[in-house]
């Protein structure tokens, strides 16, 4: 959201004599301003004697001082505007660091976690080959008691020696 060439708005000075509109510092008067300029000049020459020079000079003073006063608002604006766009460029270039620095953190913690988490699975590869192992002893194991019960039940139904004589007695 970059905006360049931010405009400011001109402080206008409006009155029923010559016209002037400062913007950037810079006056524009109206085309007329010649001709009024004249007026004003052949005026200035005859005054009426009375209240009304004091009035018409009280007016000069006070428009001078009203454009003065809207030049001074100008400049004040044009300074913001300039105190403004470093503030945003000094603000742009903070961020980008932080940002880079977070992500490079991030990225130092996924790496350490992405070891704990090898680590942790060659521990469980190799206790589930253990498992395996133990499993394979168990089945032999199994296999070798189920083998000396069946010998076991087979040679308790052979009748020994003395079993076979006290049976063949009884007949």
């Amino acid at each position: 959201m970059e905006r360049q060439g931010v405009d400011v708005p001109p402080v206008e000075l409006k009155d029923q004599g010559p016209q002037a509109t400062v913007e950037s510092g810079e006056h524009h008067q109206n085309e007329n301003h010649e001709g009024e300029a004249s007026a004003a000049a052949a005026s200035a020459n005859y005054q009426l004697p009375g209240p009304f020079s004091s009035l018409d000079s009280s007016i000069e003073i006070l428009k001078k001082k009203a454009q003065e006063l809207i030049e001074n608002i100008n400049e004040s604006r044009q300074k913001d505007h300039a105190l403004m766009t470093n503030f945003r460029d000094s603000l742009k270039m903070k961020v980008t660091d932080l940002t880079e620095k977070l992500e490079e953190r991030m990225y130092q913690v996924y790496s350490h976690h992405s070891k704990i988490i090898q680590e942790r699975l060659q521990e469980f590869t190799q206790k589930m080959a253990k498992i395996s192992l133990l499993e394979m002893e168990l089945k032999q194991v199994c296999h070798t008691v189920e083998t000396v019960y069946k010998d076991l039940c087979v040679q308790s139904e052979v009748p020994t020696s003395e079993e076979q004589s006290y049976k063949d007695g009884e007949c």
